[in-house]
């Protein structure tokens, strides 16, 4: 039974920050890459930040050096700080995983809304 769950979003003005978390359980927490993902209104799913087992980190070019994703294996939580926010962060915000790594089956949290106003 695996579950992600988000938190964190909300509305924010233009270069403000906020901090989403996702906290997952029935997965293996520690070997896992986790990602976010956001979907805006008419666009597709786009992968905005990954971390791997190892620490690892990728980021989309359009949030780089403003996103900061983060990982504590002691709590099963997955981070996502976002620094001088922009209008077209606007979207629902998602958290992302395996129960293995490897495995085709992908989970997802409910989401979370971040909007930045302008």
């Amino acid at each position: 039974q695996v579950q992600l769950v988000e938190s964190g979003g909300g509305l924010v003005e233009a270069g403000g920050s906020l901090r989403l978390s996702c906290a997952a359980s029935g997965i293996i927490f520690k070997i896992n890459t986790m990602r976010w993902y956001r979907q805006a209104p008419g666009k597709q799913r786009e992968l905005v930040a990954s971390i791997s087992s190892g620490y690892l980190t990728n980021y989309a070019d359009s949030v780089k050096g403003r996103f900061t994703i983060s990982r504590d294996n002691a709590k099963n939580t997955v981070d996502l700080q976002m620094n001088s926010l922009k209008p077209e962060d606007t979207a629902v915000y998602y958290c992302n995983s395996r129960r293995v790594p490897g495995s085709p089956a992908e989970y997802w949290g409910q989401g979370t809304q971040v909007t930045v106003s302008s």
